[in-house]
């Protein structure tokens, strides 16, 4: 079973947005390709298990969460690592650097 996320719209960041102009590459992930996802506020980095592509969703296994300054974690609010989790492709997110002080 899997752990049921909110995930936080990526914005300028979106995975989605950045294919459509370049629609020659595509942005289907393989198993073993790590994806990001936004999740209240952190970075969180996804080892891709399986894609549907009928609801175009990735399931995986949540192999890093990464704060605004580059911190990693455990856990955030009620994810931790290892948890199974859903990303839809609309929720994807490019990587973002770490804020500096």
């Amino acid at each position: 079973m899997h752990q049921h996320i909110e995930w936080d719209a990526p914005g300028s960041a979106s995975v989605a947005e950045h294919f459509k102009k370049d629609p020659d590459h595509s942005s289907q992930p393989d198993p073993g390709d790590i994806i990001s996802a936004r999740y209240q506020g952190a970075m969180v980095r996804i080892k891709v298990q399986a894609y549907r592509e009928d609801d175009a969703v990735s399931i995986g296994e949540v192999a890093a969460i990464i704060d605004t300054k580059g911190g990693r974690h455990q856990s955030h609010h009620k994810l931790e690592v290892g948890h199974i989790v859903r990303v839809p492709d609309d929720k994807r997110a490019m990587e973002t650097p770490p804020k500096e002080d």
